[in-house]
């Protein structure tokens, strides 16, 4: 009889949904929010080392409209504003010399249409993830030397796990097409 981890095909699939909601948070509101900018990473000390935002420096938002960003070592501000910049997310760092400050603007109908857009997209490539580990485990499954009756369960449980991961990733959708929607 072979073996099979229901455990590893669940943690797979948690994994993707991690992925995806770091995804998620970059996908921002109207409003000022840390989750904005903490996991996006830039190269500092001289394209050395690859680093999370939220490890180089303390992120607050100074009013709804403002995120303030004081680099916890000084001498990589210019790198972490350059590393927003690269990373494409539609913010633009100003720095005064020890800070980086970043407007959010408030979000156009078409800008929020937009995001939804990509939202969408994005959930998408989560199930995609969620259905490759699933696609995968199936695989396992019918190579396992068991009874049909235990090949069919292990399918069942693993489609059940499956199923769970995918209400999630939709409930999540739900939740940021709301925070898109509120003016």
């Amino acid at each position: 009889m072979g073996y099979m981890d229901l455990n590893d095909i669940k943690q797979r699939m948690y994994k993707a949904l991690e992925v995806l909601k770091n995804d998620m948070a970059t996908i921002r509101t109207g409003r000022a929010m840390p989750s904005l900018v903490e996991t996006i990473s830039v190269m500092v000390y001289g394209g050395t080392t690859r680093m999370k935002i939220m490890e180089l420096a303390t992120i607050s938002a100074s009013d709804p409209q403002t995120l303030l960003l004081t680099p916890f070592d000084p001498s990589v501000l210019g790198e972490i504003q350059k590393g927003i910049m690269e990373a494409n997310v539609g913010l633009t760092p100003t720095s005064d010399g020890s800070n980086i400050r970043i407007a959010i603007p408030s979000l156009s109908q078409e800008r929020r249409e937009q995001l939804i857009h990509l939202m969408k997209q994005k959930l998408e490539n989560g199930r995609v993830m969620v259905r490759q580990v699933r696609h995968e485990a199936m695989h396992e499954i019918k190579k396992l030397e068991a009874s049909e009756d235990e090949i069919r369960k292990l399918e069942k449980e693993t489609q059940e796990i499956t199923d769970n991961v995918i209400l999630e990733i939709d409930s999540l959708g739900k939740k940021k097409e709301e925070e898109l929607l509120v003016i």
